[in-house]
């Protein structure tokens, strides 16, 4: 049965959410400027409500996702779901964004570029071919997905102590930047060698790489919520991941040649909270923190079921990782935006 027009227009939900996120963001820069006077009770609430509904408009996103799943979608349900999808990578996509028209020297405002790109999509949801989509069911398709999904859980087991690393010395931003740095000094002695870091880098592409190849496969599956959210968090991690490449080594190392120390995440000096470009950091590294983490959590859910766990007593660790994580990315947030102890 055709879709309604109605429909068809609830399905473009995710993208104004994702349309709207860098205008919530100059909303919260402006209730936070000095320029505006004086701050007052009432601009500290617009700011706050501003600042949570930019950090959200990716759940939106992941929320439209679940609504979207049925077990045999149209082309333009597909579609629908798969820009719903997309939607969660708002915050990197949008950072990439600037990072990149700033690399290419491109005078245009980003924010004209990201609406152009979001309609873009839209239009390309709404007036895409009609022929659905129909993955090949096959026992030799099956088994190279689990081989696929096998060989990016034992890559991201690597690749989590370098997180666990990170994610620590980021919070050793409370102890202060000295703190930080002189940790983090230790810490490139190993991961920036010769040797490792282009392992690393490798491993990262590479879990983009196979991420985005499983998030293709199941976004066009019947999935539960718990599937959903794993596919939702690992697009926006596919996201960050070459966001972060790009501004880290390309942007800021090879181009610029800054050292990306506690200043440089941070924004100094003015600060990640008053720049109306580092505004954009906050809910990108926030929302990162959270989906590496919640995205593991729902891994090792995934494997505990297999190996016989409960699924009650699965479903309450996942659970327990989700706001482990949203506690840390708010410990992590706190301290580059100058909380200490």
């Amino acid at each position: 049965m055709a879709n309604t027009a109605a429909e068809k227009l609830r399905s473009m939900i995710p993208a104004a959410g994702a349309m709207a996120y860098p205008f919530l963001l100059d909303a919260f820069h402006l209730a936070v400027s000095p320029a505006a006077g004086p701050m007052s009770f009432g601009r500290l609430v617009l700011a706050a409500l501003c600042l949570l509904a930019a950090t959200a408009a990716p759940l939106l996103g992941l929320a439209c996702a679940y609504w979207m799943t049925k077990a045999e979608p149209s082309s333009f349900e597909l579609r629908a779901r798969r820009l719903a999808y997309l939607s969660i990578a708002a915050p990197p996509l949008f950072v990439l964004t600037g990072v990149g028209l700033g690399l290419l020297h491109i005078p245009v405002s980003d924010e004209l570029v990201w609406v152009a790109g979001w309609l873009a999509a839209c239009l390309y949801v709404l007036f895409g071919s009609e022929q659905a989509e129909r993955a090949p069911e096959s026992a030799a398709i099956a088994a190279s997905i689990t081989r696929w999904r096998v060989t990016h859980g034992v890559a991201a087991a690597i690749i989590l102590l370098y997180i666990a690393f990170h994610l620590t010395n980021h919070l050793l931003g409370w102890l202060g930047p000295e703190v930080h740095g002189a940790v983090m000094k230790a810490g490139r002695t190993v991961y920036r060698s010769s040797l490792i870091e282009p392992i690393l880098v490798a491993l990262m592409l590479f879990q983009v790489a196979v991420g985005m190849r499983l998030a293709w496969r199941w976004s066009s599956a019947p999935a539960d919520a718990y599937r959903v959210f794993q596919i939702g968090s690992g697009v926006y991690l596919a996201a960050f991941i070459v966001t972060h490449l790009n501004s880290a080594l390309v942007s800021a190392r090879a181009v610029h040649h800054i050292d990306t120390n506690w200043a440089w995440a941070s924004g100094a000096p003015t600060g990640l909270l008053h720049d109306a470009w580092s505004i954009r950091l906050v809910p990108h590294y926030a929302l990162g923190v959270f989906f590496v983490l919640a995205h593991l959590t729902s891994g090792l859910r995934g494997i505990l079921i297999a190996h016989g766990v409960a699924a009650t007593l699965a479903n309450r660790i996942w659970a327990a990782g989700l706001v482990a994580g949203g506690l840390v990315a708010i410990a992590i947030m706190s301290g580059l935006c100058g909380t200490r102890i």
